[in-house]
């Protein structure tokens, strides 16, 4: 006489187990490393593309290229509170008002696509700006002049599909060099130093009519630049910086110059 299965749960998983035959696969196998390629490098390009590393058509990161974008919306050639700038701004920016406000104070700080009023901090001393609300800003006659041509500009969906934003803007001046950029993504990061506007222009003369130039770093918090290992800007490249201090007494100290990315503080 044949045993009986000790309970109906038992025999149940018997049979289940009778339908797969030796060595074959019961589950759909996803490998580690190609889910690491697929997301990993959206993940990566996302950062590089959309957030840390500029566009070398215009020099700008995209939340710069937004806060252009929407400040030219708003210019009637009037100061506008940068807290309205920044509301503007995330129609096109969906990543919080906190870092498009330290981007608008950034570019202002630079003193050449935006004019602006109040207290914008001090790239000397560290001194932070005040509060948004407090702060005004409208695009300097430079930035309208070189920086916008709707005609020629190429188009996109904002990130809700409601508004249109540049994909790049047409700008007429080499700005990535004007600025200077420092920017961490995946993988890789980039840092351009500024340099001096002047020197930008006889150089863009000097390539449209085909002739040699040389072309160097310049500092706004000025300071001794050795550049025997700049290498023209490419990888490995290094400078030295050195700053000028004056001692008067035991008590003061002048701080004329000092070396770029740092303050006095």
């Amino acid at each position: 006489m044949e045993a009986e299965p000790d309970s109906p749960a038992e025999a149940s998983g018997e049979e289940e187990e009778s339908k797969f035959a030796p060595g074959e696969v019961i589950h759909d196998v996803n490998n580690v490393r190609g889910m690491y390629q697929n997301w990993f490098l959206d993940y990566a390009s996302y950062v590089i593309l959309e957030r840390a590393v500029p566009a070398v058509e215009d020099g700008l990161k995209p939340v710069q290229r937004r806060i252009l974008h929407a400040m030219k919306e708003m210019d009637d050639g009037r100061l506008n509170k940068v807290a309205n700038i920044i509301g503007q701004t995330m129609q096109y920016h969906p990543h919080g008002d906190a870092s498009i406000g330290d981007a608008v104070v950034n570019l202002g700080q630079k003193d050449l696509l935006i004019d602006h009023q109040g207290n914008w901090g001090n790239v000397a001393t560290g001194d932070s700006a005040a509060a948004p609300r407090y702060i005004e800003a409208r695009l300097s006659k430079f930035a309208l002049e070189v920086v916008f041509n709707p005609d020629i500009t190429d188009w996109q969906m904002s990130y809700d599909g409601r508004k249109r934003e540049p994909t790049t803007l047409p700008v007429k001046f080499p700005l990535l060099l004007a600025q200077g950029v420092e920017g961490i993504a995946v993988g890789l990061s980039t840092k351009i130093m500024p340099h001096n506007f002047r020197e930008l222009c006889q150089a863009s003369i000097a390539v449209l009519r085909g002739r040699e130039f040389q072309l160097y770093p310049d500092f706004p918090t000025g300071g001794l630049c050795d550049i025997s290992n700049y290498q023209s800007g490419q990888r490995g490249g290094k400078i030295r910086l050195r700053a000028t201090i004056e001692k008067i007494d035991k008590t003061l100290l002048i701080i004329r110059d000092i070396p770029y990315g740092t303050t006095t503080t």
